[in-house]
């Protein structure tokens, strides 16, 4: 495996009964109804991202928005606006990247933060309170069925969104583009 994934294959085994709540694929498809109303689920989406950004990241886990899994906030640049715009997602970390998936919650609309990494691929991360610059490319075919094998082993509820939706969901890798640097929790 060349993503050299920092997932144990044992995580599966380790779910606790919290967990395996909020990733089964009940849980997912009505998240997938909830998320039909875009204009609140976009608020919240924003106070998530704000939330974990002021505390500096030490929110780690989304139980409703990620299924306990850990969490990272991804700012990009707006296509249409040109401002900032952060996201909290669900990630994998593979290898020096960081691995997401563009459900949005099995939608059939495709998430703003990939319009827009897709009109500029430069972003930045804040993932266990770190802070990267990431250039955000589309898996290639390969890549893409390695990290979907561990995602739906870690989170059922991921495969339940590619089955809700008539669109492929793609796994996005973030990679680092140069060093990184932590947040000085004094600033």
């Amino acid at each position: 495996m060349s993503g050299e994934s920092d997932v144990s294959t044992s995580h599966t085994e380790r779910l606790r009964l919290p967990q395996r709540f909020w990733r089964n694929r009940l849980f997912a498809r009505a998240r997938h109804r909830i998320a039909r109303f875009r204009r609140p689920i976009g608020l919240l989406t924003r106070a998530h991202a704000r939330l974990i950004l002021l505390t500096d990241g030490r929110i780690r886990r989304s139980h409703v928005l990620a299924g306990g899994m850990s969490v990272l906030v991804l700012t990009t640049v707006g296509r249409r606006t040109g401002k900032l715009r952060s996201t909290p997602l669900a990630f994998l970390k593979w290898g020096d990247a960081f691995a997401v998936l563009a459900s949005n919650a099995g939608n059939d609309h495709v998430p703003a933060w990939w319009l827009n990494l897709q009109a500029q691929p430069a972003a930045s991360v804040l993932a266990d309170r770190v802070r990267h610059e990431v250039t955000a490319r589309k898996a290639d075919p390969r890549e893409d069925d390695e990290i979907w094998q561990v995602i739906k082993d870690l989170n059922p509820g991921f495969d339940e969104y590619r089955r809700l939706t008539a669109r492929r969901l793609p796994v996005v890798l973030l990679e680092p583009r140069g060093g990184h640097r932590r947040r000085d929790s004094a600033a």
